[in-house]
């Protein structure tokens, strides 16, 4: 019986981000993470979706329209393009290209996402949440610093 392979392309699903996405294991990078949300949407794996994203936005995600987006394509593979794990202390960016066919044709999504390191931790920070935010509030990461001085720059 072969293995499936991971979407992210990096082994077999099993061994690589499946671990993950069961709770059995943390991402170590945020290209790890990168990996594994990718890997999340090819496998409809909503719940991971939501909790790899920053705590402060996980409620202002469209949690039905996402599972509706991952459920209505093909994923077909993912691009790391560059990653610095060290814009900061706590600060990462990813710069991937998902393919994916829509039922249409292939499509290919280009993106530099950001990352949040909190309690260990790596969080992605959803440019597409809409949360109200001021500058002097409370950080979305639960750093405990105000927005401003935190993830505000890479949003």
């Amino acid at each position: 019986m072969s293995e499936t392979q991971c979407p992210c392309g990096q082994g077999t699903y099993a061994q690589c981000c499946q671990p993950l996405h069961l709770g059995q294991a943390k991402a170590l990078t945020a290209t790890q993470l990168m990996r594994s949300r990718y890997s999340a949407f090819a496998q409809h794996e909503m719940d991971y979706i939501q909790k790899t994203t920053a705590v402060g936005q996980q409620s202002a995600l469209d949690m039905v329209a996402i599972a509706n987006w991952s459920k209505s394509n093909q994923w077909l593979k993912l691009e790391i393009v560059q990653s610095n794990e060290k814009l900061d202390k706590t600060h990462a960016q990813v710069e991937f290209k998902a393919h994916y066919h829509d039922g249409q044709q292939a499509q290919e999504h280009h993106e530099i996402s950001h990352f949040v390191k909190h309690h260990e931790l790596w969080y992605f920070l959803d440019p597409t949440t809409d949360l109200h935010m001021t500058l002097k509030q409370p950080c979305i990461c639960g750093s405990g610093k105000k927005f401003k001085q935190c993830c505000a720059q890479y949003l």
